[in-house]
C-alpha cells in the first residue's frame, strides 16, 4: 500500500515539481506518494465545492482518508508519522485530500478518517503540495528512527 494524494487544481508548477521530486526520490514503500490531480470546477462558490467534492468522493475506496483543512486537528510530526503508519501497517492505503479553492462539502468531511490542519493559516495549494511531500518524508524518517527529525 502507498499514499495517494487527490488534489483539486492544475498541474504542479515547476518549482513545486522540483521540490516534490526532491522528497519523492527519498521515499520508500510504504511512504511513496502518488498524485492524482482533479481539475477545478468551472463554477463558483457552493456549486464549485459541490461538483469538486462529488469528483473526490468518486475516487475514494476503502483507504484511510486524511482531509487537509485549516479547521482540522493540528498534530506534530511524530503524531503524523503514527497516523500515516497505522493504516499502512495493516495493508490499508492512505489517501490525502487537498480540496479546491472553496473547500469541500460535508460528505467529504464525513468520509474523512482524520481532518488535519497544517496551520490555522491558509496556504496556496501549490505550497501545500510541497509541504505535504516534505512531511511524508519526515514521517518516513521518524518511523525509521533516523535523524532527519530533531526533537
Amino acid at each position: 500500500m502507498a499514499i495517494r494524494v487527490l488534489a483539486v487544481g492544475r498541474k504542479h508548477e515547476s518549482w513545486v515539481s522540483e521540490g516534490i521530486e526532491r522528497y519523492a526520490k527519498r521515499l520508500k514503500k510504504p511512504f511513496d506518494l502518488s498524485w492524482q490531480l482533479i481539475s477545478h470546477s468551472a463554477r463558483e462558490n457552493d456549486a464549485a465545492r459541490k461538483e469538486e467534492s462529488e469528483r473526490l468522493l468518486g475516487r475514494l475506496g476503502s483507504d484511510f482518508v486524511i482531509l487537509l483543512d485549516e479547521r482540522g486537528t493540528a498534530v506534530d510530526s511524530p503524531a503524523l508519522s503514527r497516523t500515516l503508519l497505522a493504516p499502512l501497517e495493516t495493508s490499508r492505503g492512505v489517501t490525502v485530500i487537498i480540496g479546491g479553492a472553496y473547500g469541500v462539502d460535508r460528505p467529504v468531511h464525513q468520509r474523512a478518517d482524520f481532518v488535519w490542519s497544517l496551520s490555522p493559516l491558509v496556504f496556496p495549494h501549490q505550497l501545500v503540495r510541497l509541504i505535504l511531500a516534505e512531511q511524508v518524508y519526515r514521517a518516513q524518517e521518524i518511523a525509521g528512527g533516523r535523524s532527519y527529525h530533531h526533537e
